[in-house]
């Protein structure tokens, strides 16, 4: 019996080590219900600081403004993130690539003009 204790035990802490271990591919994927954690409002010196601005995506301005806004999209964020994390790029890289898929996903081409083949441009 203790043989069996002692095996189990064992195997439990290789598998909690080797989880933490790779922490960093997996922790994306599970996900956290809204109602156990809310986070609080946001706001865009949060984001700076979060690593959300670049020389390209200035969010200084608005802080020295004193905008009182919420701060960028929740969602948004989330996904850039995730980009970045995933393919290893820099916020404005992410920002693109995900302003690309949704693009895609919404039927609009990478130069912003709809791939609909009714519509008509007048320009």
């Amino acid at each position: 019996m203790g043989y069996v204790l002692y095996s189990v035990s064992f195997f439990c802490l290789i598998l909690a080590t080797a989880l933490y271990l790779t922490r960093s591919r997996w922790i994306d994927y599970v996900p956290i219900p809204t109602y156990i954690y809310h986070q609080l409002p946001s706001s865009f010196a949060n984001d700076i600081e979060s690593g959300f601005s670049s020389t390209e995506f200035d969010l200084s301005s608005n802080v020295d403004a004193g905008d009182s806004r919420a701060g960028l999209d929740q969602q948004g964020k989330r996904e850039v993130r995730k980009v970045m994390r995933s393919k290893k790029v820099g916020f404005d890289e992410a920002r693109r690539l995900y302003t690309e898929a949704r693009f895609a996903r919404n039927n609009i081409g990478p130069d912003g003009r709809p791939r609909d083949p009714k519509f008509v441009s007048f320009s």
